[in-house]
């Protein structure tokens, strides 16, 4: 098989996957009889094909994808015209604090939010499919361990957390993150108009408390922020 024949299996195979492909699945396409490296050129080669179209590949933690540009928006909203659901101020400052500090408690949480954090804020993110138990602390009551999941990182567009909006001032949650969640929510069945209640939010919204309290208890070993299985 030639190279242009792998580009056109690639493609069809990824235009009619329902979810991100990973290089081991597309090796099965070619009974392994191609790489992983070669098959890196012909995606990079395709994803050129595709530059400047309606639609994009590209690639997530996951894995690859077709799916359209954000330029198409706008235009492609126009066909489910719908009120853009949101989540509530609750749920998006425990969601960044799980992505930024993780893995985290939810006394951690707490702690740094300063109000109690509610079981419905943590169910809608672990419903939503961004947040997981990876462990537990080994701690009086061994408290679980959340973490985000690849989920999360598919659904803002990134291949790993390094990705993320940086802290401003290593210490407030960037605008970027706060868009970005916003624009994967527009379309999101689980998210809902009614604020949580969690207690008063902190105003403004920041993660300052996190590197106060942080900086202030000796860097745990390996051993002791390593997640223990449940």
């Amino acid at each position: 098989m030639n190279t242009q024949e792998a580009k056109v299996v690639l493609e069809a195979a990824l235009l009619t996957a329902e979810q991100p492909l990973a290089i081991g699945d597309m090796r099965r396409l070619f009974n392994d009889e191609i790489n992983a490296d070669t098959l890196r050129a012909l995606l990079d080669e395709l994803r050129t094909d595709w530059d400047g179209r309606g639609v994009e590949l590209v690639a997530l933690a996951s894995g690859w994808r077709f799916q359209s540009a954000a330029s198409m928006r706008s235009y492609l909203e126009r066909m489910h015209p719908e009120k853009a659901p949101k989540y509530s101020r609750a749920v998006l400052e425990t969601l960044a604090i799980i992505a930024y500090r993780q893995p985290v408690t939810r006394g951690d949480i707490e702690e740094i939010r300063g109000v109690t954090v509610s079981s419905p804020v943590i169910k809608t993110l672990e419903e939503r499919g961004w947040v997981e138990v990876i462990g537990h602390r080994e701690a009086p009551g061994r408290p679980a361990l959340f973490a985000t999941t690849k989920a999360f990182l598919d659904d803002l567009g990134l291949r790993s957390l390094e990705e993320l909006p940086a802290l401003e001032d290593g210490t407030t949650v960037a605008p970027e993150f706060e868009l970005q969640f916003s624009e994967l929510t527009r379309s999101d069945p689980l998210a809902d108009d009614s604020p949580v209640q969690d207690g008063a939010l902190p105003e403004p919204a920041t993660l300052a408390a996190a590197d106060a309290e942080h900086s202030a208890d000796p860097a745990p070993s390996p051993t002791d922020s390593a997640p223990t299985p449940a």
